[in-house]
């Protein structure tokens, strides 16, 4: 089997992310990471899927990539020697959505009122 697709996914999710730190800026206190990208067999797409924190941002960071998509697209056109160059997609990561969710519920847990169980004797 090829490792042609994770090995290219990898550099992607790389330079990308080195494009991303140079090139674009963020709301404040937003924290973007790049978690994987997909590319499909036929290299025609990529997706790139992206995590952010405070997830209340979400929206906003991707309102401000969706604004760059040209101008970021011809930033890793320009890194990769390959054609041709998957189309990228951005999508939000659903995975770490969850994990946020989680760590918000017990953040309402810790700050609860913690009742002491009396022991029956």
């Amino acid at each position: 089997m090829s490792n042609r697709l994770p090995r290219l996914n990898q550099i992607i999710q790389v330079e990308f992310g080195q494009i991303l730190l140079r090139e674009v800026e963020f709301p404040e206190g937003a924290l973007v990471t790049i978690t994987r990208v997909e590319t499909a067999p036929n290299l025609s797409v990529a997706k790139v899927f992206i995590s952010v924190f405070p997830e209340k941002r979400t929206p906003i960071v991707f309102k401000v990539l969706g604004a760059q998509i040209y101008f970021l697209q011809q930033k890793l056109n320009q890194k990769l020697e390959m054609r041709p160059i998957p189309r990228l997609i951005f999508c939000p990561e659903k995975e770490t959505s969850a994990a946020g969710r989680v760590e918000e519920l017990l953040e309402q847990v810790k700050g609860a009122p913690v009742e002491k169980k009396r022991k029956n004797r």
